[in-house]
């Protein structure tokens, strides 16, 4: 096996996986965890229109700790009013400056956030939808996903950028928050809202979109899946970008191949709930569901495990 390249589980690996994995859901079910993770934001709301562009804002801003993007996010959509998808098709510079004035999240200012709401209003001035934007992008892609995405993303940014940043001061992280080119990266929030918008709906993704089919998805790649992939053998690329992402939705679809990337909130809120911390403790180790099929668990907590079968773990 060549160095950096992820093997494929055997089925009889992903039967336990799965299993381990089913387990840490009933455990620990989503719906405990919901109030802390941005998708909470898009539940507020009923129409599929207003769940995309409430969607969409959540996701992009979702970098960081969730205590300090989730109330931003929540301002501005209480700005926004009852219906954000009706605010954004309304919206137009001026708007945005009153909206916007003063916002300041990390990479991201006013200007940057108006590139997208403005872009949104003018997608689904245009299209009828975000879904029905995407569709088209990922059509005129022939299915390619990451060209899909970078289409989709260039339309958004399709708006008079220079007349934005008149108005409300030079963009200053745009290229963050909408990025084109695409590049190599995992596009962990990208990848986010597709699972949020196509998913479901679960009780956690919500299922909007109704013309894309969720096993052409991939697994939102951030530091805490990429922590956990490592540690049960989905991936062996040190790199976590885009070709991360496409070694460990690989593996997750042994284990689902009709909706690989269904343990993605579990497995995330394992890792953002420190029951399992980049710097590994045998106690926790000893209480973890998924040790049996973790390296570090079986390191950590060797006497409660079973030696596992599939050779020697990797390293965290």
């Amino acid at each position: 096996m060549r160095r950096g390249r992820t093997h494929r589980l055997s089925p009889e690996r992903a039967g336990r996986l799965r299993r381990a994995l089913d387990r840490l859901e009933r455990l620990s079910p989503p719906r405990r965890r919901l109030p802390l993770d941005p998708v909470s934001l898009a539940h507020r709301y009923s129409d599929p229109r207003d769940v995309e562009v409430a969607g969409l804002l959540a996701a992009s801003l979702a970098y960081g700790r969730a205590d300090l993007f989730l109330p931003k996010v929540t301002r501005l959509l209480e700005a926004m009013g009852p219906s954000p998808a009706e605010f954004v098709r309304t919206l137009d510079v001026a708007g945005a400056r009153a909206l916007l004035s003063g916002f300041v999240y990390r990479f991201n200012v006013g200007a940057d956030v108006a590139v997208l709401l403005l872009g949104m209003g003018r997608m689904l001035e245009h299209r009828g939808s975000l879904e029905a934007g995407f569709v088209a992008a990922r059509e005129a892609s022939a299915g390619d996903l990451h060209a899909a995405l970078e289409a989709f993303v260039r339309e958004l940014r399709d708006v008079d950028v220079a007349r934005v940043e008149r108005v409300l001061g030079k963009a200053r992280g745009l290229d963050h928050l909408l990025p084109v080119p695409l590049g190599p990266g995992a596009a962990k929030r990208l990848h986010l809202y597709l699972r949020w918008m196509i998913r479901g709906p679960d009780g956690v993704d919500l299922g909007v979109w109704k013309r894309l089919p969720t096993g052409a998805l991939l697994v939102p790649l951030d530091t805490h899946v990429a922590r956990l992939a490592w540690r049960l053998g989905l991936v062996r690329r040190r790199t976590m970008g885009w070709a991360a992402a496409e070694d460990i939705t690989a593996n997750l679809r042994v284990i689902d191949p009709m909706d690989p990337v269904r343990y993605d909130f579990v497995l995330c809120h394992h890792g953002m709930s420190g029951a399992c911390p980049p710097r590994a403790r045998a106690e926790l180790c000893g209480r973890c569901v998924l040790r049996g099929e973790c390296s570090v668990g079986r390191r950590l907590a060797p006497t409660l495990v079973a030696p596992a079968r599939n050779g020697p773990g990797l390293r965290p």
